[in-house]
């Protein structure tokens, strides 16, 4: 069952389910979802007010997991819009998590051992403190306002029809799996246990350079373990699912030749064009040359002679100024067969190629800006006709979009380590991508289940 406590005139739907969540609107008068400016019905969500469509869309989300979900304690949210951080080209769009933490509660699984507040009370059967939201959730409200993701809005309707805007639904799906428990309270950039205690979730996390897992490892193996790429998630639940999830297949750039620089780089792949396949796109690098000094931005169409350069071959193009779309776009003009977007700021692994565009037909990826400066420093003394450089874009059939050898998927633990990120979120290159990437595609449905999905079984693993 589901209730929406609202300060504005709003009748809460309510639907029968194997939990029910109550959600606290704290929003002032005229604010988030009190704002009452005048809104046309859209996709499902029958409000005509900004505010009422928030509500809704909260409410649908809600619906799904009350519905997903068994508890026999009311699980409630305190909710609100407020100012989160953005810059004109990228925003935070919203944060939740558990208010509180408990352990060694009567029914609690694992003793010493924190668990979130929804989750410590579906365990036990008592509400831990009835006077507090087990649940706090804020979404940005300037989303799509002039220096804040400029001109990209939540999109409000129910049926993931968002286009280029970001769904709302999907968004609250996710921010809501954090609050019920998809989150560490260790803090993965010291190493150190809240509390001198692990949380459950670190009684899952299992790296496979350490062969340990967190709750066992020390203090400075849990920190270099949450930038080592070799974290996994070792629930049955989970597990189970992997192969009904994730599709086959590891993507990959494999240079083959110079041999000074032979061998397999790690890869974000695209939410537009084709999927990478086996035995995938080979062909000869060029750099693009389209602004001086020799920068490949890709951002304007080629000259003929720059455009003659990349005919044929698998342009490398750097990141910035544009979007990814419209660089491959302009690549695929001048007769590409395939791109590489080299990234402009240091990490690993590298993120994926966000956006939409169905004329986009040939398979673009992103490499680390450190691989890039490698294949970089060699093209720059090749012709501009003739490079030399040969590679492959395609996948590595012998394991899962991203998982271990036994199907244990990997987390996300980019280097550098990122706060409210790192460890607690999967792997930013699962495909099909999952609710609980670090980063809301554009792709995701609204499921949280198997085939689709992997959020519920690892809910499940942790005692829900």
């Amino acid at each position: 069952m589901v209730l929406l406590i609202a300060a504005c005139a709003y009748g809460a739907q309510v639907a029968r389910a194997a939990a029910t969540v109550i959600i606290i609107n704290s929003d002032p008068a005229g604010v988030g979802f009190n704002d009452a400016t005048i809104a046309a019905p859209v996709g499902g969500n029958a409000g005509t007010t900004l505010g009422q469509q928030r509500l809704i869309a909260f409410q649908s989300a809600a619906d799904k997991w009350g519905a997903t979900l068994t508890s026999s304690v009311f699980i409630t949210i305190d909710a609100g819009f407020t100012a989160l951080s953005c810059t004109a080209t990228a925003a935070v769009l919203g944060s939740a998590g558990a208010t509180a933490a408990y352990s060694s509660f009567p029914g609690a699984p694992f003793p010493a051992t924190w668990y979130s507040f929804a989750l410590a009370n579906k365990l036990s059967g008592v509400n831990q403190d009835p006077a507090s939201a087990q649940i706090r959730a804020r979404f940005n409200v300037n989303l799509g306002q002039a220096n804040c993701l400029t001109g990209i809005f939540f999109y409000l309707g129910l049926d993931a029809n968002h286009g280029n805007n970001v769904d709302f639904v999907t968004v609250l799906t996710h921010e809501l799996a954090h609050g019920l428990g998809f989150q560490t309270f260790t803090n993965g950039a010291t190493g150190a246990f809240l509390g001198a205690l692990p949380s459950v979730w670190d009684r899952f996390l299992f790296d496979n350079s350490a062969n340990l897992l967190w709750s066992n490892m020390s203090n400075g193996q849990r920190v270099a373990s949450a930038i080592g790429g070799t974290l996994v998630w070792n629930g049955p639940n989970v597990v189970a699912a992997v192969p009904s999830v994730l599709a086959p297949g590891i993507p990959n750039l494999t240079v083959t030749a110079p041999a000074s620089l032979a061998g397999t780089y790690l890869v974000g792949t695209a939410t537009f064009g084709p999927p990478l396949a086996s035995p995938g796109v080979t062909g000869e690098v060029m750099p693009v040359f389209d602004t001086a000094p020799n920068v490949g931005l890709a951002c304007a169409a080629l000259s003929a002679a720059n455009a003659a350069a990349v005919n044929g071959k698998i342009a490398m193009i750097d990141r910035g100024t544009c979007g990814f779309t419209a660089k491959v776009a302009i690549v695929q003009a001048a007769g590409a067969i395939g791109a590489i977007v080299v990234d402009n700021v240091a990490g690993t692994p590298p993120p994926g190629l966000g956006g939409t565009d169905p004329s986009i037909t040939i398979p673009s990826v992103r490499i680390t800006m450190a691989d890039g400066l490698s294949l970089k420093n060699f093209l720059q003394f090749r012709s501009r006709t003739h490079s030399g450089m040969l590679v492959t874009l395609g996948v590595d059939n012998s394991g899962l979009q991203f998982a271990d050898a036994v199907g244990r998927p990997f987390m996300y633990t980019p280097n550098p380590f990122q706060g409210g990120s790192s460890v607690s979120h999967w792997d930013a290159r699962m495909f099909p991508n999952q609710l609980m990437e670090p980063a809301i595609n554009a792709d995701l449905t609204h499921q949280v289940t198997p085939p689709f999905d992997l959020t519920f079984k690892l809910l499940q693993d942790i005692g829900w």
